[in-house]
C-alpha cells in the first residue's frame, strides 16, 4: 500500500497556488465569488496572508472561462510600473499586433521589446512622473480591446500599496475605473485596516467600489473531512484522529494544515505507523528556527513579551512590566508587520512560531 500511495505522490500543496485536486473547498466562499464577478460588479476581498485568497479568486476566475490578468501591486514601485505589468499580461490575451493601432492614442509612448525566451513583445515606459497618465492609458486600452459579452477579469492583489504611490493615484483609479464597462476589477489585499478605509471610509475615492468580502479560515468541520479523506489512503482507520491533530496544532489555517499536512504525510511514507503529527510539527519548527531565531532578535522588549503572552494565550491586560499603552503599541507594530492577526484574540500568523516561542 505504501508503494502505491508514493507512485500517487503527496497530496497535500503549499507554498504556492493550489488548484484542482489539491484545492480544499471553499463551499461558501466560491459561489458567491462566481456570483459577483459574473454581474457588472466588481470584489473586494479581504484576508490574512497565507489564507488562500489567491487559490480561491483563480479558480473562480478559472470556471468562469473568461480572459483574467493577475498583477501583484507589491511588484511595482510606481504607478508607471504597474502600467508596465497590466499592459505585459494583457499581451497574454491580446498578442501586440493585434492592439497596436491603441498606442497610436497614448499620451506617453511605451517602449517595445522583443523578448526571444518567451517569443512575445514586452512594453516599458522611461517616465516616473506621468506615470498616472500611463496608468490611466493603459487601462483605458484594456477596457476598450476587450469584449463586451466576455469581460475581462483584472485582478489586483495587496492592492492597499496604491496608497505608497504618488498622492492622488487612488483618486485618478476610481475615476478610471468607474467609466470601464468590458471589465471586473478584484482587489486583493491582506493589511485589513489599510483595506477596509481604502474601501469603506466615506472619504476614500475608492468607497464603496464594489463588493467587499472577508476570507475566514476554512470552517474546522470541512477541513477535517477534507483532511481525513486525503489521508485515508496512507492512514486508513486513524486518518480522522491524525486530521484532528493536525488542525490543533495549525489552528485551522490553510497555508499551515497544509504544510503540517504534507510534512506528516511524508513521515508517515517512510517510518508507517511510528509517525506522529507530533514529530511532523516539530521536524517543521527545527526546518525554520533560524528564520525564527532571526525574527525574534529584532524585536523590541516588549513585543517579545507580548509575543509570549500570546503563545501561552494569557492576556495581555495582565502584563505589568510596561505600561499598557506601550504593550498595544507593541502588538500594533506585530500586527502591521505580520505576525499576529486578530480574530476573536491575537493570534499568531504562523502558529508554528508561537509552538517555538513557548519552547523557549
Amino acid at each position: 500500500m505504501r508503494v502505491m500511495m508514493q507512485h500517487m505522490g503527496n497530496p497535500f500543496k503549499f507554498g504556492s497556488v493550489v488548484d484542482g485536486e489539491y484545492f480544499t473547498d471553499r463551499n461558501d466562499e466560491l459561489p458567491q465569488v462566481k456570483q459577483i464577478i459574473s454581474s457588472r460588479n466588481h470584489l473586494i476581498l479581504i484576508s490574512p496572508r497565507r489564507y488562500g485568497k489567491t487559490s480561491l479568486i483563480r479558480k473562480a476566475v478559472k470556471e468562469t472561462n473568461r480572459p483574467s490578468i493577475f498583477v501583484n501591486v507589491q511588484a511595482a514601485t510606481y504607478a508607471a510600473d504597474l502600467a508596465r505589468l497590466l499592459l505585459n499580461r494583457f499581451f497574454d490575451i491580446h498578442p501586440w499586433e493585434r492592439i497596436k493601432d491603441g498606442f497610436k492614442r497614448f499620451r506617453v509612448s511605451p517602449a517595445f521589446t522583443y523578448n526571444p525566451n518567451t517569443n512575445e513583445m514586452e512594453a516599458s515606459f522611461k517616465t516616473a512622473k506621468e506615470g498616472g497618465i500611463v496608468l490611466e492609458d493603459v487601462l483605458n486600452l484594456m477596457n476598450e480591446k476587450s469584449d463586451p459579452d466576455n469581460r475581462l477579469i483584472i485582478i489586483l492583489d495587496e492592492f492597499q500599496e496604491i496608497a505608497n504611490y504618488a498622492p492622488g493615484t487612488d483618486k485618478l483609479l476610481r475615476a478610471v475605473m468607474q467609466m470601464h464597462q468590458n471589465v471586473n476589477y478584484i482587489f486583493l489585499g491582506s493589511e485589513e485596516s489599510m483595506m477596509r478605509t481604502m474601501f469603506e471610509d466615506i472619504k476614500s475615492p475608492f468607497f464603496h467600489f464594489g463588493s467587499l468580502m472577508h476570507l475566514s479560515r476554512i470552517p474546522y468541520d470541512d477541513f477535517c473531512r477534507s483532511l481525513s479523506e486525503r489521508l485515508t489512503p496512507l492512514c486508513g482507520s486513524r486518518s480522522e484522529e491524525f486530521a484532528h491533530q493536525i488542525l490543533d496544532l495549525s489552528k485551522c489555517q490553510p497555508f499551515y494544515t497544509q504544510q503540517l499536512a504534507a510534512g506528516f504525510w511524508d513521515l508517515y511514507e517512510r517510518i508507517g505507523e511510528k509517525a506522529t503529527v507530533q514529530s511532523a510539527v516539530e521536524a517543521i519548527i527545527r526546518s525554520v528556527s533560524p528564520s525564527y531565531s532571526f525574527v525574534w532578535t529584532k524585536l523590541s522588549m516588549p513585543q517579545r513579551i507580548a509575543l509570549q503572552y500570546i503563545a501561552r494565550g494569557d492576556k495581555l491586560q495582565d502584563i505589568d512590566a510596561f505600561p499598557l499603552s506601550t504593550v498595544y503599541s507593541a502588538v500594533g507594530r506585530l500586527k502591521k508587520d505580520g505576525l499576529i492577526v486578530r480574530e476573536e484574540d491575537y493570534e499568531f500568523e504562523d502558529p508554528f512560531f508561537g509552538l517555538w516561542i513557548r519552547a523557549l
